[in-house]
This record gives C-alpha cells, sequence and structure tokens, in this order.
C-alpha cells in the first residue's frame, strides 16, 4: 500500500508541475502587458561638452591653445597620433525625445588654430528651447482650495488668543549644555 500512495503523490506532483508550466505562457503575457503600461524612469544621459554656435564663430585663426580651451573647454577626445586635432562630440538622451548629438573637431597648426569642422552647432536659445520639448504629462490640477474643501476642516483659532501666546515672556533661565563638575 505504501508503494501506491508513493506512486499516486508522484503522478499528482507531475500532473501539478504540468500545470504551472502550462499556466506560464499566460502570466508571461500578463506580465508584457503590464510592462506596456507602466513605463519605468529612464535617466538623461549628457555627455561631453556642449558648445554652441556663439562659441565657434568667437574662434579666429591663429589662437592659441589654452585660447581655444578657454572658449570651447577641454576637448572629449585627443589624441597622440593625431596631437594636430581636438574632438568635441556632444550627446544627450532623454526619454520621450530623440537623441541629439553633435561632433566638432578643431585643427591646429603647430600650436595655433587653423580651422574648425563638423555639425551645424544650434544656438544658445535653441539648444534650451529644445531641452523643454518632453511630452505634455497632462493638465495641472488647481491649486487653491474651494469652499467646499475648506469647510471640512475646523476654524483656525481666534487672532486674540494666538497673540496672547506670542507676547508669553521667554525662558529667563536655560539648563547647562554640558553636566557639572564632579
Amino acid at each position: 500500500m505504501h508503494v501506491q500512495a508513493r506512486c499516486r503523490t508522484g503522478v499528482a506532483l507531475t500532473l501539478l508541475v504540468g500545470a504551472a508550466l502550462a499556466g506560464c505562457s499566460s502570466l508571461d503575457g500578463a506580465a508584457h502587458r503590464v510592462a506596456n503600461v507602466v513605463t519605468p524612469y529612464k535617466v538623461e544621459v549628457v555627455q561631453g561638452n556642449f558648445v554652441s554656435r556663439e562659441q565657434v564663430e568667437a574662434l579666429q585663426p591663429g589662437m592659441s591653445r589654452q585660447q581655444v580651451r578657454d572658449i570651447l573647454g577641454t576637448p572629449l577626445v585627443t589624441s597622440v597620433f593625431h596631437a594636430d586635432r581636438w574632438e568635441y562630440v556632444f550627446t544627450i538622451r532623454r526619454a520621450g525625445v530623440d537623441s541629439q548629438v553633435r561632433k566638432l573637431t578643431v585643427f591646429f597648426d603647430g600650436d595655433l588654430f587653423a580651422r574648425s569642422q563638423g555639425d551645424e552647432m544650434p544656438t544658445e536659445a535653441e539648444f534650451v528651447a529644445s531641452l523643454g520639448t518632453r511630452k505634455k504629462l497632462g493638465a495641472v490640477p488647481p491649486l487653491e482650495a474651494t469652499e467646499a474643501q475648506l469647510a471640512k476642516y475646523p476654524a483656525a483659532k481666534p487672532a486674540e488668543a494666538s497673540a496672547a501666546e506670542a507676547s508669553a515672556p521667554a525662558a529667563a533661565s536655560y539648563p547647562p549644555l554640558e553636566p557639572g563638575a564632579r
């Protein structure tokens, strides 16, 4: 009898595991439906140096490397094999907005600025305006309470009572900060 009970338990356990595995596909579909509704927070990723059109226009042939660095900032990429050029790359990735990638290469003749080439850089105002183009989350709720909402809460204390509390004298002595000597 003991062997027969063990065999039945084995069959029941096998059927139970089979039913659980069959249910996984329906649970998996439900998990995908929930994941499509609930979106996780995505971190904004900003890499490199933002270079504006005004900064590029400020560059003049014959400037020293230090002057170029003062205007554009430290380059993102400098190469030992290409000592005559600096690379400025700017990337920003934000949720709900297309990624922005801008590249600028600055060329030197010896230690003097010769020329620059790269993407069309936005002005500072254009760049700031592009930062505000996120998805709208909906209408802002009213920030003032209605009379009906205020009626739910008790009225404030009379002004006379609070004025009397405010005019009470302060304590004349305070306890010591450190314990007395022993």
